[in-house]
């Protein structure tokens, strides 16, 4: 056997085996696509819908209405247990499936409570932050506003007012008198108009 085959061979053996003997590749995952969800032991619920019914839940617990409630259920309770006969009676003397009922509605009152008093702190958080935005914006722009009210105060002032210049041309009109120029300048908003008629009265 000439050596190309040999080698041909070694070469052939290095290769991966390719067509129907060949290894499943591993399969990459699509970017394009999302991650199927994995499955959890635990159960799944959405945090803000359960937080919005712990709301909801915490705002009857204080109000009236449920200690009006409360308070007659609890007097039906004992009027049955104690008025009705024996064998109807389901929580006799000292009751103890009402203190049970009590408190199991006050250990979980109290973390709903808690759970919408951390959410109603999450959004008044949430206000402050956007309030004091608001006051650093507006504080900007009140500076901004200063500081371009007092560049046109300067600028105004640079500016050839109507009585500045009144004044410069009285000065230099008592300038041209005192250097000898005949009678005083008078300009034509200074003379008096006088009424139709009047020359040929003077006259």
């Amino acid at each position: 056997m000439t050596p190309e085959r040999e080698a041909g061979r070694e070469h052939g053996r290095e290769r991966a085996p390719s067509g129907a003997t060949a290894a499943p590749r591993p399969r990459t995952p699509r970017l394009d696509q999302p991650r199927p969800p994995r499955r959890r032991l635990l159960p799944e619920w959405d945090p803000d819908a359960f937080g919005r019914l712990s709301e909801r839940i915490a705002r009857f617990l204080g109000t009236g209405r449920f200690i009006v409630w409360m308070t007659v259920v609890i007097i039906v309770w004992v009027v049955w247990n104690v008025a009705a006969p024996v064998h109807l009676r389901f929580d006799q003397y000292p009751f103890i499936f009402l203190t049970l009922a009590l408190s199991l509605q006050a250990s979980y009152a109290a973390p709903l409570i808690l759970l919408a008093q951390n959410r109603q702190d999450d959004r008044d958080r949430v206000n402050l932050e956007q309030d004091r935005k608001q006051n650093e914006r507006s504080i900007a722009d009140t500076e901004y506003l200063t500081r371009e009210i007092a560049a046109l105060r300067m600028g105004l002032g640079e500016v050839a007012t109507r009585d500045w210049i009144r004044t410069e041309l009285q000065d230099m009109l008592k300038e041209m008198e005192r250097r000898g120029h005949g009678g005083p300048v008078v300009f034509p908003a200074e003379r008096t108009e006088r009424p139709p008629g009047r020359d040929a009265d003077d006259r």
